[in-house]
């Protein structure tokens, strides 16, 4: 008589991409929509937007000041506006992602136990975490990457078209064209997924998340106009500062050559003429536009390494929280 041998099937790794994406579902609907919502609006902004704003402009400059003249001032300030919702809206998706990241992606995961209960399951705590941030980020930097390409290209058609534009030393629209965009946005998900480990309550997250990338934000618009070498105009005392882009410093030169700061009062103010007689010229250090990329890049580089330090606290907080804790294999 033959023995009956009974084999246990395998237990499959549970597919924790597909859950994730079927957990966070509602949140990728409305990024879809807001996405989609940016995108029309830049391809507007390149297209019939600035198209009827730049024919205003042309029957602006071509008023003169006798007679009477004609031309469309809500096609301009149409664009202006819609070029500032825009760019707000991208200055805004960093702090979007970390407040979703505090409070859903792990905050809430850890407070319902549904994390927990994926550890059981044959996932490991890394494996849940590193799912948990590779799969959105990789969407948020097309996503991101997309839209500041949209963004960059909708600013370079408006120069020379329409005059009072916004430079692009400009903060919301330096960080709204570049590559920048996603890094804040990776560095404002991380920085959401490491709140929500931290905490592992939802709304806290939330808030502190908010907080967190705001403190980066910070700190990069600081650091960023000292990233890459910057140029020096000097001027004499009447000429005032000479150069146009992205301030580093502005000062006084004294007889000896020693740059220091301007004094407070007005130059064009009498009484204040005395106090710079002492001066002998100006100082400007700025990044001009011919440095765009090499502040883009360095400030993006910067961006991604404080990135990198957030995404190791979440791994080192979390091996903290679970101790020895693994999973069960089949």
């Amino acid at each position: 008589m033959s023995a009956l041998t009974l084999t246990a099937a395998p237990v499959d790794r549970p597919r924790q991409t597909r859950w994730l994406l079927r957990l966070h579902r509602p949140a990728i609907y409305t990024w879809a929509v807001l996405w989609l919502a940016l995108v029309t609006l830049l391809l507007a902004l390149d297209g019939p937007l600035l198209n009827a704003a730049a024919d205003a402009w042309r029957q602006y400059e071509s008023c003169t000041t006798s007679g009477r003249c004609s031309y469309d001032q809500n096609a301009i300030l149409r664009y202006k506006d819609y070029y500032n919702y825009a760019t707000t809206a991208l200055n805004v998706l960093p702090f979007v992602l970390a407040a979703w990241a505090g409070a859903a992606l792990t905050g809430r995961e850890l407070e319902s136990g549904t994390a927990r209960l994926a550890w059981t399951q044959a996932t490991s705590p890394a494996h849940w975490l590193a799912v948990r941030l590779a799969v959105p980020a990789l969407g948020v930097t097309v996503c991101t990457g997309l839209l500041a390409w949209l963004h960059h290209r909708a600013w370079t058609a408006s120069q020379g078209r329409i005059e009072n534009t916004k430079e692009w030393y400009d903060r919301f629209t330096f960080h709204a064209g570049g590559p920048t965009l996603a890094a804040m946005a990776l560095a404002g998900l991380a920085a959401g997924a490491l709140a929500g480990l931290l905490l592992r309550r939802t709304l806290p997250a939330l808030a502190v998340g908010l907080v967190a990338v705001g403190v980066v934000r910070w700190l990069t618009e600081l650091a960023m106009p000292h990233l890459w070498p910057a140029v020096t105009r000097l001027s004499t005392v009447d000429q005032g500062f000479l150069g146009k882009g992205m301030v580093v410093d502005q000062g006084m030169v004294t007889a000896s050559g020693a740059h220091v700061p301007p004094p407070t009062c007005d130059y064009t103010v009498p009484s204040c003429a005395t106090v710079f007689d002492r001066f002998t010229g100006r100082y400007n250090t700025y990044q001009p536009q011919s440095h765009l990329w090499g502040a883009q890049l360095t400030t993006t580089a910067l961006t991604l390494a404080v990135a990198a330090l957030l995404v190791t606290g979440c791994f080192l907080v979390l091996r903290r929280q679970t101790g020895t804790l693994r999973a069960a294999r089949p």
